[in-house]
């Protein structure tokens, strides 16, 4: 029987793949996904800063402070060498054309985005369900939009819709792949949960929170404060279950 966070790292895994397809085979979605990428940061930067650092500073006092920030930097050179071109939210590019190599180089910078994803997954499950389950529901909300923005770059960059839909597939992949790897080898759970924690940090607050505030109005703000509650309330909630 497969391990609770190998299943959810699947089901993650489908949300990349449902996100690709959304853009394939739908239209008129865009301004709905908007509203997970607004719900998703705000779940993720609670769960990032309330439950995956501290949890790393637990397990690693004098190394997990600064694997945390070895994470974010890394994300943050990603995407200012391979990943140059790259906005993550709900959008198609529409009024832009890329060539083919911007499209391959944001799928290779956001697959290595999607195999910490994988990896947080996978760490939180190592030290309790409770933070598994938490850090499940942060990535999972912004899976979708993460498949549906990786296809609409491929489509910019003129390679069609099939390419749109196996680049959602790869961002899957690589999910799976970093949660397998936690599971095969669980020590290396002292690593990977900080420097997730820091590709957390560096996806919420700086990819993230910055597609929220790209729109006028208070109405994404309030989604953002709703992610918030939303982690509040499960983390309440899960002690109990």
């Amino acid at each position: 029987m497969l391990k609770t966070s190998i299943l959810l790292g699947l089901l993650a895994a489908l949300a990349d793949i449902a996100g690709g397809l959304v853009l394939v085979r739908a239209q008129g979605v865009e301004r709905f996904l908007r509203y997970f990428v607004a719900l998703g940061a705000g779940f993720l930067m609670a769960t990032a800063v309330l439950e995956m650092t501290p949890e790393s500073i637990k397990i690693s006092p004098e190394l997990g402070p600064v694997l945390i920030m070895a994470g974010y930097c890394a994300m943050h050179l990603l995407e200012h060498t391979i990943n140059a071109h790259f906005h993550f939210g709900a959008e198609t590019h529409k009024h832009e054309f890329l060539h083919a190599r911007r499209g391959y180089s944001v799928l290779a910078g956001l697959s290595a985005h999607a195999l910490f994803d994988g990896v947080a997954i996978g760490s939180g499950f190592v030290l309790s369900h409770r933070l598994g389950w938490l850090i499940f529901f942060a990535i999972f909300l912004h899976k979708a939009p993460e498949g549906f923005t990786m296809a609409s770059v491929m489509l910019a960059s003129g390679l069609g819709r099939i390419a749109a839909f196996w680049s959602a597939v790869v961002l899957a992949g690589a999910t799976v792949v970093g949660v397998l790897a936690i599971e095969l080898v669980p020590n290396w759970v002292s690593l990977g949960l900080p420097v997730s924690a820091g590709v957390a940090l560096y996806v919420g607050a700086s990819d993230l929170v910055p597609e929220v505030n790209r729109e006028p109005g208070i109405r994404m703000a309030l989604v953002f404060f709703l992610g918030v509650g939303g982690f509040l309330l499960c983390r309440s909630l899960l002690p109990h279950i």
